[in-house]
């Protein structure tokens, strides 16, 4: 049985200023003023890191970089966000949807695997590792095409999953060791396809899957339908 979420579309949105929404839509859902919310955005560049980043080890961004560096309370390493990146922010409350974060990980990954499979992109998994990635192909190895990086305060979830639409993933490997993965190769799908892809042509599959994984029934909610919901707490 399908339970009722919101479904928020912000486009691009500078990282803090999401970050700064995500905690006031989760102490929202955490005391049951307003349902579960799942947050679709684009962020303009900016390199995150987790509470497992080796900043010593991981960060070597260009002094010329125009990328903003923010620290986050989010778990895993390090990672980059730019626009042609989807970025989904499920606020969730996992008193409804199992108290088990390994789950609810595993879950993520496999909202993301049905996304990929819309657009016929057969994305796999890899064991000891979390994100989504494209399957070796001839002499090509695997490569990651999607990250994820979550926070469970009080059983309610922040931050989400980061999928390569259309971007340029050079500043993965070239600015920052993107997850703490030495020698790993990322992609997105626009490289994958061999065509260019629009973030908003993903989104609907993004929330299709979102939905059918965690069984929400997803209402579209105006970024200043949630401001009003949130100034009236």
């Amino acid at each position: 049985m399908s339970s009722r979420a919101s479904l928020l579309d912000l486009g691009i949105v500078p990282y803090r200023e999401a970050l700064d929404l995500q905690r006031s839509l989760a102490v929202a859902v955490s005391e049951e003023e307003i349902p579960d919310t799942v947050v679709l955005v684009e962020h303009p560049p900016v390199i995150t890191t987790g509470r497992r980043t080796d900043e010593a080890t991981e960060l070597h961004i260009p002094e010329d970089a125009a990328v903003e560096l923010v620290e986050t309370d989010r778990g895993g390493k390090s990672t980059y966000h730019a626009p042609g990146q989807l970025v989904c922010y499920p606020i969730l409350d996992l008193h409804r949807h199992g108290k088990d974060v390994r789950k609810y990980v595993r879950d993520l990954e496999q909202a993301i695997l049905q996304t990929l499979a819309a657009f016929d992109l057969a994305a796999t998994t890899i064991e000891g590792l979390t994100g989504v990635w494209l399957p070796p192909a001839g002499s090509v190895g695997p490569r990651k095409i999607a990250s994820i990086g979550v926070r469970v305060s009080r059983w309610v979830t922040t931050h989400g999953y980061a999928l390569n639409v259309n971007l340029d993933p050079a500043p993965f490997t070239e600015w920052i060791t993107a997850c703490g993965l030495d020698d790993a190769a990322f992609t997105s799908m626009a490289r994958e396809l061999g065509r260019p892809v629009a973030v908003d042509e993903v989104k609907p599959a993004a929330a299709a899957a979102i939905a059918e994984v965690f069984g929400l029934e997803l209402e579209e909610l105006s970024p200043a339908d949630a401001g009003a919901a949130l100034s009236a707490r």
